[in-house]
This record gives structure tokens, sequence and C-alpha cells, in this order.
């Protein structure tokens, strides 16, 4: 049932992401789930959809009895539970799920929720995280790292990567308004589908975290093992200092960086919430090497007061204040390259110079707090209000223009 316009905003509202399931639960879900909490404060509780939904019978979900609109994955062998699987068939799937019901479609995208079908009358706004990494400028590295192209389907996975460039860069232009999380991520989304994005930083639950604990002499290394984290990088960084470093996570790169790691690097692998708060509150400083869109991570390290050592590319230059750049109220330091050497380099300098003595964790936490939901919440509620009247003002132009209007010649 179709409800009345309310605050502003229309009364019909679907809000799209590309899956949900237990076995993705990263920052796009965050981001996913702090815009229905807003939408639902305003009494405009949006109608989800995705792809799969394997989280509306889970109990203790947030989505738990949640009705949510599916794709035909959805009934596909397998298809809740490795929908990745499908990618040749994702940007198909998607453009099945039917929202003619909805004035308002909002998405959140990081590989084909933005490619949803909407008719003129209907506003599109979509959140992009990033354009798919591993069809643009990360390809190379991708293909260098997959088994099926060691087992000789190069080609095949090469051409599909080609059309799923296409198909990305064409259901881009069907965006009414794009929002990027970071800086970095509106540069890729102008190089890659000419279009402008306004910025809007995810949120972060920065009041999860103590920031006025005691520091130990123990650097932290936090994120998924995946390749692209760069993990291997920081831990032959630390082999070479010979400074107690500890790695949290786990993924298809632990063994790997088990056998690499020395005597002063220890994997901890998967932690609990609490443990993790309680290591980034404790750390000297928080290590990171990764190229990230935007970087939850180091944001969640600042909020409990810990400096940051990490890449001085990407998202990240919208997130820590460079010591060595002059600015007020630095939150730590970022190295050039991702490399050991420079890696090796900065920590070094770090210890050397004491860094951590300089570096207020009053401050840094102070500074984290601009990334806090309610803020994020407050730009992206602006941002969806200002594309909403447009849209009406646009529809009302169109109203009006006797070439619109049927049997009339002009």
């Amino acid at each position: 049932m179709i409800k009345p316009q309310t605050a502003g905003l229309p009364g019909c509202i679907a809000l799209v992401h590309e899956w949900f399931t237990p076995r993705s639960t990263g920052g796009a879900e965050l981001v996913v789930r702090a815009i229905d909490q807003r939408l639902t404060e305003l009494d405009c509780q949006p109608q989800l959809a995705a792809l799969v939904d394997g989280e509306s019978t889970r109990r203790g979900s947030w989505l738990a009895g949640r009705s949510i609109v599916t794709s035909p994955i959805q009934q596909a062998p397998w298809g809740v539970s490795h929908v990745q699987q499908y990618l040749p068939l994702l940007p198909f799937a998607i453009e099945q799920i039917d929202l003619q019901f909805a004035e308002l479609v909002v998405s959140s995208s990081h590989l084909v929720a933005k490619g949803v079908l909407t008719s003129p009358d209907q506003l599109h706004v979509s959140y992009v995280h990033t354009p798919v990494r591993y069809a643009w400028d990360q390809m190379h590295s991708y293909l260098e790292r997959s088994a099926l192209v060691r087992c000789g389907f190069g080609p095949l996975i090469r051409w599909q990567l080609h059309r799923l460039r296409q198909w990305d860069q064409l259901s881009s232009q069907r965006v009414d308004h794009l929002i990027a999380n970071s800086r970095f991520t509106a540069r890729r989304i102008r190089k890659f589908w000419g279009r402008d994005a306004e910025v809007v930083h995810p949120p972060v639950a920065v009041e999860r975290f103590r920031w006025d604990e005691p520091r130990d002499d123990i650097y932290l290394c936090l994120c998924r093992l995946v390749p692209y984290k760069r993990v291997d990088l920081v831990v032959e960084a630390f082999n070479r200092l010979r400074l107690p470093l500890l790695v949290v996570g786990d993924g298809p790169e632990r063994s790997r960086l088990q056998n690499l790691a020395g005597p002063t690097v220890t994997l901890l692998g998967r932690q609990t919430q609490q443990q993790v708060d309680r290591l980034l509150a404790r750390c000297r400083a928080f290590v990171y090497a990764g190229l990230e869109d935007f970087g939850i991570a180091p944001v969640e390290a600042m909020a409990a007061g810990a400096p940051v050592i990490a890449l001085g590319r990407g998202g990240l230059l919208d997130t820590v204040r460079c010591l060595n750049a002059g600015v007020s109220e630095p939150t730590g330091v970022l190295f050039p390259n991702q490399t050991v050497e420079d890696i090796q380099q900065a920590v070094a300098w770090f210890e050397e110079r004491q860094v951590w003595r300089q570096l207020d964790a009053a401050s840094i936490r102070a500074w984290a707090e601009r990334f806090r939901p309610e803020a994020f919440g407050d730009r992206f509620e602006a941002s969806l209000r200002r594309c909403w009247r447009k849209h009406q003002q646009g529809c009302a132009v169109a109203a009006s223009d006797p070439a619109e209007m049927p049997g009339l010649l002009v």
C-alpha cells in the first residue's frame, strides 16, 4: 500500500543491495542498515530488494521477519550461499527485480545493485562503494591470483570481465544521482563511468570504542586476510624490524601469512568484537597497507585513539591526517608506496621518534567523531531530499509541457 508523502520524501521507497547473507557482513551492509534505519525513523521504512536473501529467516538478524524482494538467483542451486559464483548472470538477474511500485529507488552498490531498472517517473539514487574493482583498474592483479586462470580459463574470464565492464558503464548511466563513499571512489566513477558523484562518507560505530586506556608496545593489523589487503607486506616489514605485530582476521591468505611470519609476528585469527575493541584501544599504532575505497578499519582505530600508519592513497586520504603534511591535530603517518621498504621506513621513523607520544588520543578520537552514523544519516538524508525536490520539479515541468501530452501536435 502506498503511503502519503512523509517529511518531504515519497511514501513508497525501495532500498536495493547486492545480497543479504551471513557470509557477507562488511561496510556495505553497515551502510544499508544505516539508510534503512534513517528512513524508518522518518516513517518511510523502505521495501528491501536484493539478488538473494539469506537473512530474513535467520533468528537474531536485523532483517529477521522483513519482506525482501529477490531475483531468480534466490531459487538457483546454492544461489543464496554462493551468489558470487553466478557472477556472469548477476547483471541479468538484478534487472529482473520488479520495482514498479516505488517512487524512489535507493541502491547500495559495489557490483550490480545500481543496475535495477527504473522508469523516468522514478528517482534512482545510488550510493556507490566502488566501481567493480576486478573489472576495471585491478583486473590484472585479480587475474594474476586467479586459480581459474592457472587452470587455463584465462581467455574466458577476460571475456566475461570485458562484458561486465560494458554493462557496468552502461548501467551507471541509468542512475539519476550518484553518491560516492570517498573522493577516491568519486574519481574512479568519473574515470570509468564519466559521471560526477557527491561524496558522503559511510558510517562508523565510533561510540563503540574506548580511547583513554594506556597503550601497549604492540602494533596491530586488522582486516580480512585476502590478497589485495597486502598484509604480507606488513608481516615482512615487521620481520625485518623485529617489532611485535598482532594480525587479526581470517581468510584465504592466512596459511601463507602464517608461513611468512617471523618470531615477532603473531596471527590471532578471527576475534570477537570485544577482543578487537580492546586490542584497538591498547595498541601502539594501527598498521594498514591496503588500497581502500574508504577503509572503515583505520577510522575504527582512530575512534579507539590509536595512531594510524597506512598507505597514503585511496580513501585513507579522506580519513587519516598525516603528521608529515603539517596539518593541525594529526592522526597518523602515511607512506607513499605499497612496498615493504616504505612500511619499514614509516614504522622505524615512528619508533625512533616516539611519534605516538606526539599524537594525542583525545584529538584522534575527536577527528573520528565526524564519521559517526548520525553524521552519515544527516548528510545522506539531506542529499536524498535535494534529489527528490529536483525530481519533483522536473516532473512538474514535464507535465506542463504540451509536447509531453498525448494527442497534441506541436
